[in-house]
């Protein structure tokens, strides 16, 4: 962002300034206190268990320009003239974003779906930076928060923005969509997700459709052909969509697909790719994004070039040495879908008669009512998947050991922690120096820990 007049941003969130006017500019947008930069504008959102206005003074003192606050807001205490007062500060944020992507006339490209958008969005902007000026968030900022910020940071000179709309309560999508004014709308999948804010899958259908809420006309929506029930739904509300998926009735769609330990190959009209990402689920995403880089003007040759040189999303499908250990860190998040996915990616290693598969599980988080059943489905799976040893952090993760314990007929060991922390105390009493390692859960389970101790015990006993 360049520098912006305070006043200017007055007048498009309609903020009431008391009559007293700053004439400064500033040169960026703050969320949060402990990343203000000097010369920024603070927005102090109230959150679930945080409130922006409570840091007000921390905000002014490390150097912001103004601050906006909600209008039933104390700021007596505080300059006049650096205030900025509105009926939502988060509503507020988001209409300097909608105004700031359409006066820069950006072309937006949002993703949403249950699993795959970061993956899917660091394909698709590794893919149109090699011919266009592209931007995206450093990180998976999809939140009424995160979007803004990710809008608010790219520059009036970038061409296209990649955008994740994520959600974990209804109505989040559909006012994402009014913010970010998709050109392409991407829906990746959906699955049983955050089930504790949503009760069952038409609903979470239901909200991700909604992703067309503003939609420009005539733009592409871009749905995946493998899931039945975005399909119906998409059919039911009468919207025009194009398919991808790995069959041929998808409109963009792969063919000889071959996995490998650490990579992918097939073919994408008779061309052939070459994806250095293991999964399935990664050549799906892969397909999602040419699916939406064809509307670019990207031809598939120039898309096999650039996907060449893809790489990982950190604790996704990251597969990492310590030693002769190898671990697949995949703990960024977990749903069942995604859990699926990262243990055929594991049974796919081939392993020396030395080597032992581990899955390190933890807890599948915001799954509600269902959650005790869907982690006894998760042990049915992990149970037929020929595993040496399941290691599960969590009380959830727990059910779903001792399910798989009772179907793998004692062929597969199991142990149980409650916490990281525990896991990790343990380590050397579970893990072998030649194991093959899966670490996956949600983010509450905290695997990142693990994955670290692992590597920094493993790491110097090469042979």
């Amino acid at each position: 962002m360049n520098e912006f007049p305070v006043q200017s941003l007055a007048e498009i969130i309609s903020a009431d300034t008391n009559n007293k006017m700053t004439q400064d500019s500033f040169i960026g947008v703050s969320t949060d206190t402990r990343t203000t930069k000097p010369g920024e504008c603070f927005f102090a959102i109230k959150g679930d268990c945080l409130d922006g206005a409570d840091y007000l003074d921390d905000a002014l003192s490390e150097g912001a320009i103004c601050a906006i606050v909600n209008e039933d807001v104390d700021t007596s205490s505080f300059p006049a003239d650096k205030i900025l007062k509105v009926k939502d500060s988060l509503e507020a944020l988001g209409d300097f974003a909608h105004w700031y992507r359409n006066e820069n006339g950006f072309n937006v490209i949002a993703i949403t779906g249950s699993v795959g958008k970061t993956t899917t969005r660091n394909i698709i902007h590794n893919i149109l930076s090699k011919k266009f000026r592209t931007y995206q968030a450093p990180k998976n900022y999809n939140t009424l928060t995160g979007l803004p910020l990710s809008i608010l940071d790219a520059a009036p000179e970038d061409d296209i923005l990649i955008l994740e709309l994520g959600t974990n309560r209804p109505g989040e999508i559909g006012a994402l969509s009014k913010i970010a004014s998709p050109d392409i709308a991407l829906i990746t999948t959906v699955q049983p997700s955050h089930l504790e804010g949503f009760g069952s899958l038409d609903n979470i259908t239901e909200e991700k459709v909604s992703i067309v809420s503003d939609l420009k006309d005539d733009a592409p929506l871009i749905i995946n052909a493998d899931c039945p029930v975005l399909l119906a739904k998409c059919q039911e509300k009468g919207l025009k969509f194009y398919t991808f998926g790995k069959s041929d009735n998808a409109d963009f769609y792969a063919e000889d697909i071959k996995l490998g330990e650490t990579f992918s190959t097939f073919e994408i009209n008779k061309t052939a790719l070459y994806l250095p990402i293991p999964g399935l689920g990664a050549v799906e995403n892969t397909i999602a994004a040419w699916a939406v880089c064809s509307q670019l003007a990207i031809t598939i040759e120039e898309f096999a070039d650039a996907l060449k040189t893809i790489t990982t999303v950190p604790m996704r499908t990251q597969i990492e040495k310590a030693g002769n250990l190898t671990i697949i860190n995949d703990c960024y998040n977990a749903n069942p879908a995604s859990m699926k996915n990262a243990l055929d990616i594991l049974c796919n290693f081939k392993r020396a008669d030395n080597q032992r598969l581990i899955f390190i599980c933890g807890d599948m988080a915001e799954l509600g009512g269902q959650s005790e059943k869907l982690h006894t489905e998760l042990g049915e799976v992990i149970a037929d998947a020929g595993l040496d040893l399941m290691v599960a952090v969590g009380p959830l993760a727990k059910i779903a050991a001792e399910k798989a314990a009772a179907l793998s007929n004692q062929n597969m060991q199991t142990k149980y922690f409650p916490d990281s922390a525990a896991a990790c105390n343990n380590l050397t009493n579970y893990i072998n120096p030649d194991d093959i390692i899966l670490i996956k859960g949600s983010r509450v389970a905290k695997l990142e820990l693990v994955a670290k101790q692992i590597k920094s015990v493993f790491e110097t006993q090469k042979r």
